[in-house]
């Protein structure tokens, strides 16, 4: 459908006042909110795979997530009560760091599988997570951290979450630039990223997406 078509292109282009006007007249033309939901998701999956295959790179993804949520601001009304549920996923970056762009971006590829995603922000503390699980009951808690001096709180973490009684209930992801698989199953997390792509994958397959 045209009405579609525009709002991918306005999507892939990253312009986020298009995409807002195009996903308006597009419900004024009558088209269901699940179409243009199911469309771009599809074409979030796009971009998703170029990111993987380094055909895109951070700043252009950020921009075309960037026009993605805008679009869904627009979509906000129709799907409060009415989208299915596809799962809860929580992030953050460890305490003692500051860095977010790579969690912005994981955040952002999340959200394009369809499940919703509560950012706790940086330099979240062990207990700032712990606290998150019991409000929100995720099913993922991903944790990110870009320094090797940090990313030994991920494993504080871990610990306090245990601790709490929680472990259990949740599975854990974690990822970031000095990050390795084998420092996930040490330290007991059930999953690594290697990159944002990935990550997305790894939620999408997990929650049936």
């Amino acid at each position: 459908m045209e009405l579609l078509d525009k709002i991918g292109k306005n999507l892939v282009e990253g312009s986020s006042v298009s995409i807002r006007e195009s996903v308006k007249e597009a419900l004024d033309e009558g088209v269901d909110y699940k179409a243009i939901m199911e469309y771009m998701l599809y074409r979030m999956e796009e971009v998703g795979e170029k990111f993987k295959k380094n055909e895109l790179f951070v700043p252009e993804v950020l921009i075309i997530s960037r026009a993605f949520n805008t679009a869904l601001e627009v979509l906000a009304p129709y799907l409060e009560g009415n989208r299915d549920s596809k799962g809860l996923v929580i992030i953050g970056t460890v305490y003692g760091d500051l860095h977010n762009v790579g969690k912005n971006l994981v955040k952002s590829l999340m959200e394009s599988t369809g499940v919703k995603v509560i950012d706790l922000g940086v330099d979240v503390q062990p207990e700032g997570f712990v606290n998150a699980i019991r409000e929100h009951k995720p099913d993922i808690v991903a944790m990110s951290a870009l320094l090797t001096t940090t990313m030994i709180r991920m494993k504080h973490t871990i610990k306090a979450i245990e601790e709490a009684g929680l472990r259990d209930e949740i599975l854990i992801m974690i990822g970031g630039a000095p990050v390795t698989s084998s420092y996930a199953k040490n330290i007991g997390a059930d999953y690594y990223a290697s990159d944002a792509g990935t990550a997305a994958e790894i939620v999408r397959q997990l929650l049936g997406n």
